[in-house]
């Protein structure tokens, strides 16, 4: 069935002594065993985005699922995103707000400051404000959303996604671009980008988001219970 388990379990040809492999071969590897998940995994998320006033819980949930497949858990996809939805859409709408509303915020402070400097050079100190805010929101939020499905408070994930921004820039720059920049050059391209945002252009680079910061998160959030 559709929704069923679709636990990844060694199959034909798979050892398991094998030594784990990193870098492209390792996500090469999950997309190839989680291919089928990862379009269910797409599916659902547009799903239940359509009310649009869901799409915060979706997002959460969407980024609890693919935690799984970079940590090498287990995953059933339509269990995992309904429990992550139903159980933690508080903090999904406080993630959603806390990173969003930044971004939004900052990004049209920073282009209307910008667009009149030339005028007025005062400008560039509000003009600076605002993009360091943009930045630093940017650079957190990957590492946000995924320090809050490890369990910790709102407050201490927003507390360390800063820090790990500031401090681990290169993993969050490549996380960021691979949502935020597949995402913009997709709508860029509708509607000839319209079958790949179907299928997976939601999952696959929220997928490659999660594994660019995995070992930092790994390294400085060790605790990681089932959810």
């Amino acid at each position: 069935m559709f929704f069923r388990q679709d636990y990844a379990a060694p199959g034909p040809g798979v050892d398991p002594d094998a030594p784990e492999k990193t870098g492209l071969a390792r996500f090469a590897e999950i997309l190839q065993l989680e291919c089928f998940t990862l379009l269910k995994l797409n599916l659902l998320f547009l799903a239940s985005c359509l009310p649009v006033v869901t799409i915060p819980p979706a997002v959460y949930a969407m980024t609890a699922v693919v935690r799984r497949m970079v940590l090498d858990r287990p995953v059933d996809c339509f269990y995992h995103y309904r429990t992550a939805f139903r159980t933690h859409w508080k903090r999904a709408y406080a993630a959603f707000f806390l990173t969003a509303l930044p971004l939004a915020a900052s990004g049209f402070g920073a282009w209307f400051y910008f667009s009149r400097a030339m005028m007025h050079p005062l400008l560039l100190a509000p003009f600076t404000l605002c993009s360091t805010v943009f930045l630093a929101a940017m650079l957190a939020s990957p590492y946000f959303y995924g320090i809050l499905t490890t369990g910790r408070t709102v407050r201490e994930s927003l507390r360390l996604a800063l820090l790990l921004g500031v401090g681990k820039p290169l993993r969050a720059v490549l996380a960021a671009l691979s949502v935020y920049g597949t995402l913009t050059a997709a709508i860029l391209e509708i509607p000839l980008s319209l079958i790949y945002l179907l299928a997976m252009g939601f999952s696959v680079p929220c997928l490659l988001s999660s594994f660019f910061i995995r070992t930092v998160l790994k390294r400085f959030c060790p605790e990681e219970p089932e959810q």
